[in-house]
């Protein structure tokens, strides 16, 4: 057994070994000259010049290239669109940070009058029952009214305000009847002869 393994392990350790063989021409051969690349049959080089033919499309390709022409308008409206509305949302994702952030931090005392205004505003819903109108006046009016409340100025500041604009509003429409009753009623033609006239 030991002469197996002694003649097994002989050749098997000699083919681990790395050896370098250098090769040197034969000192009767004639010199030869060196080889071109297009002497060689692998590397042939093609005569003429080569032309770039594009490849018909497709069925596939031709109906991929109208779906984008059609889609083209629709596409562009997209990102129009959202880079409309990318700042708008920005902000109000922004407003609702800082509106929790303020829920968070509220100030003492916050929380019951949300609450009274809230249930100031369901005894004006439940006292408008049957009518929009009343709902439009009773809702926001007792709402309005437990807010003012709580925070005097800040109502005195939105009654000014809204007082003003309110004026402006009747202004403007007092305007447009006057202008259209000049119109209709006092054209020269639809003016009787007064007394006294001829």
């Amino acid at each position: 057994m030991f002469k197996v393994i002694q003649r097994s392990v002989g050749p098997a350790s000699l083919s681990l070994l790395t050896f370098k063989v250098y090769a040197a021409p034969n000192k009767d051969s004639p010199p030869k000259n060196s080889v071109k690349v297009d002497e060689l049959s692998l590397c042939s080089v093609p005569e003429g010049q080569s032309k770039y033919v594009e490849e018909a499309r497709s069925q596939l390709e031709e109906s991929i290239s109208q779906l984008r022409h059609y889609c083209e308008p629709y596409t562009t409206w997209c990102q129009e669109t959202y880079s409309q509305t990318k700042p708008k949302m920005h902000s109000l994702v922004q407003w609702g940070l800082d509106s929790y952030d303020d829920l968070q931090n509220a100030p003492p005392g916050f929380f019951p009058r949300l609450g009274v205004i809230g249930f100031a505003g369901l005894i004006g819903l439940l006292l408008a029952r049957g009518s929009k109108i009343k709902k439009l006046v009773y809702l926001p009016g007792f709402m309005g009214l437990a807010a003012s409340l709580y925070y005097p100025q800040q109502a005195i500041v939105f009654a000014q305000v809204s007082g003003e604009r309110l004026y402006d509003w009747g202004l403007r429409g007092y305007i447009v009847i006057e202008d259209l009753w000049k119109e209709n009623f006092q054209k020269p033609g639809n003016v009787k002869n007064l007394p006294g006239t001829k």
